[in-house]
């Protein structure tokens, strides 16, 4: 199948579509000159369109590899692997460095800061991974072709003044991820019915938020209510947060499934 139908066939627009043609144009790059070839950062979403389309290509889980700079980035880029690299060896030949941006504590700065104030000097989403922000410093994830622009001109965000150097991959600072586990029990694994009990809300209201195509299951948009879940599911609901469905559990005397959930804070 041609670019252009496997391109309709996931019926991706705009800038979507831009991001997934890239994609397919690297698989080829990979497959036809036999080098190791990447993608820009991708967010969740559109890692699972892009994976969503390379098996669509025909492509097999070998020859690419989500890669984001450490074990359990979310923003990642897809790199592609001709015959003789090896997966484990992909990241000796990612385009990722590390950068840390210190500031002083009194400062405060959040994500929100470090992300407007990339935006302002014109560096692209695309360019950049996980930003992981602690006390008094910032770690950042970025492409190799923004990462000297930045270490020779990124000196602030807002009023505070930064120290960018480069770091080492195995001295990144990553925050710990903060959730909660919930326990429920639900009258079956419909999408509607765990979306309830792991945002607290009335089902009609779940049944309600997945119809107006703001739940994604797996990074993925979902408008059935119906959906029937499985352990291991992802679930984000747009303004009001994520949890997976980490374990399922019998049944009560009632006939009512026992769930346990992971929250995200």
């Amino acid at each position: 199948m041609d670019k252009s139908l496997l391109l309709d066939r996931t019926g991706a627009v705009g800038e979507d579509r831009l991001h997934l043609a890239k994609v397919l144009d690297r698989l080829e790059q990979t497959r036809r000159r036999g080098i190791p070839a990447a993608t820009d950062f991708l967010s969740p979403q559109q890692q699972a369109a892009a994976m969503d389309l390379l098996r669509l290509a025909g492509a097999s889980e070998s020859e690419y590899v989500p890669w984001g700079g450490y074990e359990g980035a979310e923003r990642k880029l897809l790199m592609f692997l001709p015959d003789w690299l090896e997966p484990e060896d992909a990241g000796s030949q990612s385009p990722i460095r590390c950068l840390r941006a210190a500031f002083r504590a009194d400062n405060a700065l959040t994500h929100r800061d470090f992300l407007g104030s990339l935006m302002g000097m014109g560096v692209v989403r695309e360019k950049l991974g996980d930003i992981l922000v602690g006390s008094d410093s910032a770690d950042l994830l970025v492409l190799d072709t923004v990462a000297d622009f930045l270490l020779a001109g990124w000196n602030s965000a807002g009023r505070a003044k930064l120290t960018v150097t480069e770091i080492d991959p195995a001295h990144l600072h990553i925050p710990e991820v903060r959730c909660q586990e919930l326990r429920d029990t639900v009258s079956s694994l419909r999408l509607d019915a765990v979306v309830s009990a792991g945002l607290k809300m009335a089902r009609g209201k779940a049944a309600e938020l997945i119809a107006s195509g703001r739940v994604q299951v797996n990074w993925r948009e979902c408008t059935k209510p119906d959906k029937v879940l499985s352990a291991g599911d992802t679930v984000s609901a747009r303004g009001f947060g994520k949890f997976e469905l980490t374990e399922i559990g019998g049944m009560t005397k009632k006939g009512r499934t026992a769930i346990t959930l992971k929250r995200y804070i």
